[in-house]
């Protein structure tokens, strides 16, 4: 059975942290922490906001550490999260008692876990468990995981929905509990998604698992109603629909719109509550950093 009803109301995950990511140009310290400012007011129910990684790896996400103390958290119910891909930025991400979510991106492909990390899946599994017990020992905080890649590769690496579950079930018995598939190069089509969702779902009922989808701007509806019509009721998405893994393909592939998603939302009939001021001051923000 899959483990939500449809009255559920939908988790939404603003990603500024993927929107920007991949932006040649820095964004300034003080610009990102206007607009992450302006995200928290918006009523989101996590902020994907920073990553704890190598500087040179990922440069705009460099003053992470600097943005998150300039965040005003006094008026929001929305909780940080934050990428890391290893003990090291764990470490480092568990300093900060803002921080609520540790996000550990886990490929189903080996080719990209090698691109994206450096890393064997079976080198992954092993940080991913260590990191698992940085954060048991840090109460306040709880460790998510990002299944890359989650619905097929374009490297020719082996993958079915049997893979995902295998991988699924053995961070369920670590102690995972949320789980987010991502279609990190935007390929995946909707059967497949929907498949693969009520597949997880039917087998592990006590996991949340989440949709973050990569899309171009007239593909995205098909991949999130097959999501929602398999039952997932937690989505990734990004104002203006900016973003992209630079570590997957030379051409990025942008999140889903974060006002699509709020449309198919409304569709339902399940929108959540927002401050709508907030939002547009957020949007306008958005322009000036991605369409300057």
């Amino acid at each position: 059975m899959v483990n939500v009803t449809p009255t559920d109301p939908p988790q939404l995950i603003e990603c500024p942290r993927d929107a920007m990511q991949g932006l040649q140009q820095f964004v300034p310290t003080k610009l990102k922490i206007r607009y992450l400012n302006a995200l928290l007011r918006v009523g989101y129910h996590s902020l994907d906001f920073g990553s704890f990684v190598s500087p040179k790896a990922v440069p705009q996400m460099a003053d992470t550490a600097e943005v998150l103390a300039g965040l005003d958290l006094s008026e929001t119910q929305t909780r940080l999260l934050a990428i890391v891909l290893n003990e090291r930025g764990a470490s480092e991400a568990l300093t900060h008692d803002a921080v609520y979510y540790l996000g550990f991106p886990f490929s189903l492909s080996e080719t990209f876990q090698q691109r994206n990390a450096r890393q064997s899946l079976i080198e992954a599994w092993e940080v991913l468990l260590r990191m698992r017990d940085l954060v048991l020992a840090k109460p306040g905080h709880e460790l998510l995981t990002y299944l890359s890649m989650g619905f097929g590769n374009p490297y020719g690496d082996a993958w079915s929905k049997e893979l995902a579950l295998e991988w699924a079930g053995r961070m369920h018995e670590a102690g995972i509990r949320i789980i987010a598939l991502a279609d990190t190069v935007g390929t995946a089509q909707g059967p497949t998604i929907g498949e693969t969702f009520r597949h997880l779902s039917a087998h592990l009922p006590e996991v949340t698992f989440g949709g973050h989808f990569h899309a171009t701007p007239t593909g995205w509806h098909s991949k999130v109603d097959a999501a929602w019509q398999a039952g997932c009721r937690r989505f990734d998405g990004a104002l203006l629909g900016f973003g992209g893994c630079p570590f997957a393909q030379d051409e990025l592939v942008g999140n889903i719109a974060t006002e699509n998603l709020l449309g198919y939302f409304s569709s339902q009939n399940a929108a959540p509550q927002l401050n709508t001021e907030a939002l547009g001051e957020a949007q306008a923000i958005a322009r000036e950093i991605f369409l300057h």
